[in-house]
C-alpha cells in the first residue's frame, strides 16, 4: 500500500512548497492568498490519499477534506473583502504596508 500513496505525497509535498514560496516570498497580497490556497489543496491531496490507501480506508479524510474546502472558501471570501478594501483606502496591495494596521 505503501507504494501506491506515494505519487500523492509527492505531489502534496510539491504543491505546498510552491504555495510556502509564494506565500513567503511575494509582495502581493493576491498572489499570497493564491499561495495559501495552494497549500490547503496540498493538505486536502493528503487528506484525501490517506482516506483512500492509508491502513484503515474510509472517508474520515474525505469529509476532513469538504470542511477544508469550505472553510478555505470563508477565508478567501473575507481576505478579498479585506484587500478591496484596503486597496480603497490606501491605492495598493503591497503585503509590506500591511504593517499599518497594528496602529
Amino acid at each position: 500500500m505503501a507504494g501506491l500513496v506515494t505519487p500523492y505525497l509527492t505531489l502534496a509535498a510539491i504543491l505546498f512548497c510552491i504555495g510556502l514560496y509564494g506565500a513567503l516570498s511575494k509582495k502581493n497580497a493576491v498572489i499570497v492568498l493564491l499561495s495559501v490556497e495552494l497549500m490547503l489543496n496540498a493538505v486536502n491531496l493528503n487528506l484525501v490519499a490517506f482516506s483512500k490507501f492509508g491502513a484503515h480506508p474510509s472517508l474520515t479524510g474525505q469529509i476532513f477534506s469538504l470542511f477544508n474546502i469550505t472553510v478555505a472558501a470563508a477565508e478567501v471570501a473575507v481576505g478579498i473583502a479585506i484587500l478591496i478594501a484596503w486597496y480603497r483606502n490606501k491605492g495598493g496591495t503591497d503585503v509590506n504596508e500591511m504593517d499599518s494596521m497594528k496602529h
